[in-house]
């Protein structure tokens, strides 16, 4: 900017003063005889303010009630974690945090974690509107826990398996480097101690920030199991809503056994980019569940009140696999 710009700019305040101080002094003074507005009386003032305080807008804490994505129903927070996040009108699984996922499902007092200490490195330097460690550090402040597998040994209905949950909370469940090595290090688990491996996936897919890096795990978790299924080992994944990306196109859709809930997400790329993509619609509940489930690529779909007696059945069927020792005498 030219020094006359800066000029004009500095005397516009100027100038607007002095003409307002012009108008004020053209303005004819009020007369006297003006009535001016009578102060309130003590007692219309404190009805009023009764008034305000009764018709006031209670702060209301946040989170109390959610809106059900399939029926569209409104439910109570307490009330939805009483049915185990089931919606009470349709059915609907809502996804699960990992932690809740793991008191769920697994016998009370069992859980033996495995690899938490094993925490994601920025080797890439990424940054978008802030830097991937420091979205990795508020993750870890907010949950409480290293990266989004929860890992370890826990019993489901008595029978000893190496469990590992996928947290959607910690950055959308996406894989990184630290989530596909405690998937070999859990398979790993399973092939030293002769225990059934039970997974419970719900994710966006690989991870952005680690680029090729989050893409190389995929081939890495598949390896991992197929050196469990040689050594007659036994796994079972439950696909929960959302699992979508390269978490279906890896370790998610070659397990022994594949197990989904109602409902459930579950896809490689987005409906929406495929519609985009095909130019066409797509048919009704497609990369849904139960639409999965006619073409063959989940062997059941299983409501979250049948889950325990299902995979305690099916790890019953597959532990000839290996000793007796993964049921307790």
């Amino acid at each position: 900017m030219n020094h006359d710009a800066e000029l004009e700019q500095a005397e516009v305040p100027i100038v607007t003063a002095q003409a307002e101080e012009r108008d004020d002094e053209s303005r004819e003074p009020e007369s006297a005889d003006k009535k001016q507005p009578s102060a309130e009386t003590p007692q219309a003032s404190t009805g009023k303010e009764r008034r305000r305080r009764l018709f006031k807008k209670k702060d209301m804490p946040g989170g109390l009630w959610l809106k059900c994505e399939s029926c569209a129903d409104t439910i109570f927070r307490k009330e939805l974690e009483g049915k185990r996040m089931v919606c009470p009108s349709c059915g609907f699984h809502f996804t699960m945090p990992g932690a809740a996922r793991i008191d769920f499902i697994l016998d009370e007092g069992t859980f033996d974690e495995r690899f938490a200490e094993l925490t994601a490195m920025d080797r890439l330097d990424f940054t978008d509107k802030v830097t991937y460690a420091e979205k990795i550090a508020r993750a870890v402040e907010r949950l409480g826990q290293n990266e989004a597998l929860l890992s370890g040994f826990g019993k489901i209905l008595g029978r000893r398996v190496v469990l590992a949950v996928l947290d959607f909370k910690f950055m959308g469940g996406s894989m990184g480097e630290v989530v596909g090595e405690k998937i070999s290090l859990a398979a790993e688990l399973a092939m030293t101690n002769k225990l059934p491996l039970v997974l419970f996936t719900s994710s966006g897919g690989a991870r952005m920030h680690e680029g090729m890096l989050s893409l190389m795990q995929m081939a890495k978790t598949c390896a991992a199991l197929s050196r469990l299924n040689e050594r007659g080992g036994f796994s079972i994944c439950v696909m929960t809503n959302p699992t979508t990306g390269g978490v279906t196109a890896s370790f998610a859709s070659v397990c022994d056994i594949t197990l989904a809930e109602p409902g459930a997400l579950i896809g490689f790329a987005g409906p929406r980019v495929i519609a985009t993509t095909l130019k066409q619609e797509l048919p009704p509940g497609f990369q849904r569940a139960e639409f999965l489930l006619d073409r063959g690529q989940v062997d059941a779909i299983v409501h979250r009140d049948d889950m325990h007696e299902t995979i305690a059945s099916l790890i019953d069927f597959g532990r000839k696999a290996w000793s007796d020792e993964s049921v307790d005498a």
